[in-house]
């Protein structure tokens, strides 16, 4: 219950303060902070306010933020599963590869890129693209 509750906050907060309104009222705040600095003297308490006021939204936006790109990510993740399973060709050894070590994943990674790179169809491909490139010059 409270991972929903979380989620349904995290999703509308990311999503409000990535808003133009939010950037301009973050703007006037930050002048708002400025034109009052002489009428409080440049004081130590003023300082302060602000100080703790921008360190604790930071902070906070941190958590948001990562919850957000996490669950985009899962999402993500999900969808490209659903895409190797349905596509015949596709290997389906490759769904879950996002839990394998870094340096699995480098492995993997290299291995099919050296694959590509000695296929004859991915060499047309490439002349192709290329040529296609330089008739548009």
């Amino acid at each position: 219950m409270f991972e929903m509750i979380f989620s349904r906050f995290a999703s509308r907060m990311s999503s409000w303060t990535g808003q133009p309104l939010t950037f301009v009222l973050a703007i006037t705040v930050i002048l708002v902070w400025a034109i009052s600095g002489p009428i409080f003297k440049w004081s130590d308490t003023w300082q302060l306010v602000i100080n703790t006021g921008t360190t604790i939204i930071t902070f906070l936006m941190v958590f948001l933020i990562q919850n957000a790109q996490n669950r985009d990510a899962s999402a993500m993740q999900v969808k490209l599963d659903e895409l190797i399973r349905a596509v015949e060709s596709a290997q389906n050894s490759y769904i879950g590869i996002e839990h394998l070590t870094d340096a699995q994943i480098c492995r993997l990674r290299d291995a099919l890129e050296k694959e590509m790179d000695a296929s004859p169809e991915t060499l047309a491909q490439r002349q192709r693209a290329l040529n296609i490139l330089l008739e548009r010059r």
